[in-house]
């Protein structure tokens, strides 16, 4: 068949079509949004957007061939499934289509008119206006179909649903509306119509297209075919020369990984990640194993570059493809990797699972409870060989998932140790926020002497290298490890110790430093708190039930005061989390420790005036919430105080 009489034949169908229920529909706004930044963004990256079908065509394929698993009527009668492009250069179009799984006249509604997915107004929001930085963001949300509006004004799509005898036809512009209408199409599939713009007409070429497709599509195990020119036999004077076309499969059409490793190179590894994850950049690492033994599965498991917009809701698909002998089963089938590591992408390919497994039945299986035991362990395996052999790239993934890691030191008792190993921190010994010290780091600069781990939470770095807390530590020169993220105070709650050492919070129940306190020093502080123990009755007074106890601070060295936590008390992140999410917070009352040694605290040690120590002492009181980053219940009565003392010193 030539590609004249191909098209001939496209346009003949297309003509019997039968016209009903035609409607205009508007797309949803996200939608229209989303569409102006991909047509006015995306212009650098456009070729991508042949990726991006051709990727949803092997999908549809993948479904139908799971579904006909257990009904084999909605093959009818073609086996053979395929992806096919075919371009019209004179007609300015190109289509590409599959004999998959279909769709209805609903789900062309939802699919193409609607993106249902959590999260969209907030990665809306994200969007700077920059287009080049909005481009990588987009990729990142996964754009798949509406790419094609990149280099087409017109998109038509005409699809039936397998085992179905309706058809449909949906046609846009990208103006803000689509129409959809009921057709007649023989066969099952989806066939997606672009109409190029006139710029965009080197898409039209068979070249382009077929050198795009072995770029990125060449993994794909479902044939990409082609018509292409049939070799010319040798011309016979006064005999006219017809080309004929024959398919050609343009892409290897072979599950990448089934491969062996050797053979495959890492642009490959590269682009399938692209195909499976529609992510648009390419991924930090990855591993590709093969296990055989009592259990025999094949895993290809990736580390992405960036975060996905979604992250952070834990509703969000998340897992890995599943196939079982090859055949596909699911998307993000989660019962594989932990939450925790919900940012990972891949598949796994079993030998020992049923064809026709289900959710339900993944969930209560012996065997994917140890594959997803040894694929845990791969993931942080991989993340630890990171970052010991590539420091920036393991950085690179810190900085992007370093909070969700974190999760797992209290869901994941079993690999508590691995993952306490590639924590990484804020310091006193760094002057930025950049979470780079890790535990061992830390282990290594260790007082020969020092027994814990010393640490402090804030919700800032500022804040947190700031706090008087770590006075007497910067003093003997003691590092502490500087933790802001919205997470750390409950996962230090579960992480109580690492190489043997013990986690101390120093904002938290009495500290004491004796391994590194002369006897000298431990005279001193002895001698300061018993002379101090009638200002401290004094401000315990004044302060009453705002306060659990008040005593002589063996933290403090250049501020007057502070507010020390119960060694069991809840700390000011783990407060916001609850009360984010409408949760009662249990009541607790702060221990305030004084400097007896500092001038403010020595003058208020003589002050006789009860009224202006009543005064003076709750501004220190609120001075020392104020340090630590917590909000005043009272701030007007608190500046009232601070304007009276201004005004007596002025007059």
């Amino acid at each position: 068949m030539t590609v004249e009489e191909n098209n001939q034949d496209t346009a003949v169908e297309a003509n019997e079509a039968t016209i009903s229920e035609k409607e205009t529909l508007g797309f949803q706004t996200e939608v229209k949004q989303l569409l102006h930044l991909m047509i006015h963004s995306l212009y650098g990256n456009k070729e991508i957007f042949l990726r991006e079908l051709i990727s949803n065509s092997s999908d549809a394929v993948d479904k139908l061939r799971f579904e006909s698993l257990s009904d084999d009527s909605l093959l009818e009668n073609d086996a053979e499934l395929n992806i096919r492009v075919d371009f019209d250069k004179d007609a300015s179009t190109l289509t590409i289509s599959d004999n998959g799984i279909g769709m209805t006249r609903e789900e062309v509604i939802t699919n193409l008119g609607t993106i249902a997915k959590s999260g969209t107004a907030d990665f809306l929001k994200s969007l700077s206006g920059d287009e080049k930085k909005d481009s990588k963001l987009i990729g990142q949300f996964g754009m798949g179909f509406y790419s094609a509006f990149v280099v087409a004004d017109k998109v038509t799509v005409k699809t039936r649903k397998a085992g179905s005898d309706k058809a449909v036809c949906w046609e846009s512009e990208a103006d803000g509306d689509f129409t959809v209408e009921d057709i007649e199409k023989s066969s099952r599939g989806t066939e997606i119509t672009l109409h190029l713009r006139e710029e965009e007409i080197e898409f039209a070429d068979a070249w382009r297209l077929k050198s795009i497709i072995k770029k990125y599509s060449d993994h794909i195990d479902t044939p990409v075919i082609m018509l292409t020119e049939k070799p010319q036999l040798e011309e016979v004077e006064g005999e006219e020369q017809i080309t004929e076309y024959e398919d050609e499969v343009v892409n290897k059409a072979t599950a990448l990984w089934t491969c062996s490793r050797s053979e495959l190179k890492d642009e490959e590894y590269e682009e399938f990640y692209k195909h499976i994850s529609h992510d648009w950049e390419s991924p930090l690492t990855w591993s590709h194993n093969r296990v055989e033994g009592k259990l025999d599965y094949t895993s290809l498991i990736y580390i992405p570059a960036k975060q996905p917009f979604d992250l952070y809701s834990r509703d969000a698909a998340r897992g890995l493809k599943l196939y079982v002998q090859r055949v596909f089963i699911m998307d993000d089938a989660e019962q594989f990797l932990p939450m925790y590591l919900r940012f990972v992408k891949g598949i796994v390919d079993s030998n020992d699972l049923s064809l026709n497994v289900s959710r339900e039945i993944l969930q209560s299986d012996k065997a994917v409870e140890t594959m997803k035991s040894a694929l845990t362990k791969r993931v942080l395996d991989m993340l630890n060989k990171l970052s010991s052999n590539d420091k920036d790239k393991f950085q690179l993934f810190w900085d992007q998932f370093g909070q969700v890691l974190k999760e797992g030191i209290g869901e994941d008792f079993s690999n508590r140790e691995k993952i306490a190993k590639l924590l990484r921190f804020s310091s006193t010994q760094n002057d930025s926020a950049d979470q780079t010290v890790s535990l061992d780091d830390y282990i290594e600069r260790m007082k020969p002497d020092q027994q814990f781990i010393y640490y402090v939470t804030s919700d800032s770095f500022n804040t947190g290298k700031n706090s008087p807390h770590l006075e007497i530590f910067s003093k003997k020169s003691i590092e502490v490890l500087i933790l802001h993220d919205r997470i750390d105070e409950w996962m230090m709650s579960n992480n109580l110790e690492y190489q043997e050492k013990t986690f101390q919070d120093v904002a938290r129940g009495e500290l004491t430093l004796d391994e590194n306190e002369s006897e000298a020093e431990q005279k001193e502080r002895e001698d300061l708190s018993t002379a101090a123990e009638g200002i401290v009755e004094r401000i315990k007074t004044v302060l009453g039930d705002r306060v659990e106890d008040v005593r002589v601070s063996t933290r403090l060295i250049d501020s007057p005061a502070c507010l020390v936590l119960g060694s069991d008390d809840m700390g000011a992140q783990m407060r916001q989390i609850m009360e984010s999410a409408g949760q009662p917070v249990p009541e607790s009352k702060p221990v305030f420790e004084i400097n007896p040694e500092h001038f403010l605290v020595k003058k208020l040690d003589f002050e006789a005036d009860e009224d202006r120590f009543n005064e003076l002492s709750n501004v220190l009181f609120d001075q020392a919430k104020l340090a630590q980053g917590e909000q005043l219940s009272d701030p007007a009565t608190y500046v009232s105080r601070i304007n009276k003392l201004l005004a007596e010193l002025a007059g």
